[in-house]
């Protein structure tokens, strides 16, 4: 895949990771397709882990679903963190 293919890729596993989790998500189209090309490496590394053969990422239903639960898990995580830094403590 060429790094346009890359980019599509990315912003359609972001967009649709945004879809599935809940909640408002304050990013922009640039960091939907961060979190989207993220998440596809994020994927295929976990695809790699349980599956055990190499994921080859192109326009197919078995990459984009590990692209977009990868998109999940890090739109998961970013959201946990950007949480916790957002409560403040009992004291202040």
């Amino acid at each position: 895949m060429g790094w346009l293919s890359w980019i599509a890729f990315g912003l359609l596993a972001g967009a649709v990771a945004r879809i599935v989790v809940p909640g408002r998500h304050r990013i922009g189209c640039l960091s939907t397709i961060a979190v989207g090309i993220v998440g596809a490496l994020i994927g295929g590394l976990i695809g790699q882990v349980v599956l055990g053969h190499k994921v080859h990422f192109g326009w197919d239903v078995k990459p984009f679903l590990l692209a977009v639960f990868g998109s999940v898990v890090l739109l998961l995580v970013l959201e946990a963190l950007a949480g916790r830094r957002g409560r403040r403590g009992p004291f202040v």
